[in-house]
């Protein structure tokens, strides 16, 4: 399967037209739309989402990754194996948390894409060249790149866990880019002068409290009982989260 994790929105032509390609490409091949709300021109915030959701999908499973505020610059275009995965997208650092999560003894290749479309729009990438690789690929052809000789240069790029709201969901709630797991049940989570204390669930808390729990992809979730945490308490994306013992 093919999957999309973009910043394109639900209106407008984009979705539309990089699914067209892909139809047109590889037309056996199903194509899941994960999410067009990605955190729009922030490859960072996007990428520690991006690596807290790809393990819902099955081994082979091909990932458009297209969160590009660089399109139509230097930057290069990039194909990933990861965790026995395929990531097509911007190197931009989209897909370096997917690799620093990856299991320690996984096979790791990065390509940069050196095959070029007929039609290349300096801004729609998406369409013109990463939709058509990953139809390549799920069609069983060779990765159209050049092998990058150190690609564990790409892995120090930023912190394994980001101390910051990355995401505002549909009901308000607030995704951070730190995983859980990394956390004791009784640290205590601040966003500027507001502290949140764990919870396992939302109904373990009074109408209208805010607290953090480790939400169902594994990652710290700041929230309010019944209410909308990104209103109620002013959170919004790139918020600094401090954690204290």
């Amino acid at each position: 399967m093919i999957v999309l994790f973009t910043d394109f929105g639900l209106t407008g032509p984009y979705v539309g037209q990089m699914k067209s390609v892909l139809y047109q490409r590889a037309p056996a091949t199903t194509v899941i739309d994960l999410m067009h709300d990605a955190p729009t021109c922030n490859p960072q915030a996007s990428a520690y989402l991006l690596a807290s959701l790809v393990g819902e999908f099955p081994i082979g499973s091909i990932f458009v990754g297209v969160v590009d505020p660089g399109v139509g610059s230097q930057r290069s275009p990039l194909i990933a194996r990861i965790n026995q995965r395929w990531f097509v997208g911007p190197d931009n650092g989209l897909f370096d948390i997917v690799a620093q999560h990856a299991l320690p003894d996984s096979e790791m290749k990065w390509w940069e894409i050196t095959w070029q479309p007929e039609r290349l729009s300096s801004s729609f990438h998406g369409r013109d060249l990463f939709a058509p690789v990953a139809a390549m690929l799920a069609n069983g052809e060779a990765p159209p790149g050049r092998l990058h000789d150190r690609p564990e240069d790409r892995l120090r790029r930023w912190p394994a866990d980001l101390e910051k709201i990355i995401y505002i969901d549909h009901f308000g709630n607030a995704i951070t880019g730190v995983r859980a797991k990394n956390l004791d049940k009784d640290q205590i989570i601040a966003v500027g002068d507001q502290s949140f204390h764990w919870a396992r669930t939302f109904s373990d808390v009074p109408a209208g409290q805010g607290f953090w729990y480790e939400n169902s992809n594994g990652l710290v979730e700041l929230a309010v009982n019944q209410g909308r945490a990104s209103e109620v308490l002013g959170l919004d994306i790139g918020d600094t989260v401090s954690l204290f013992a």
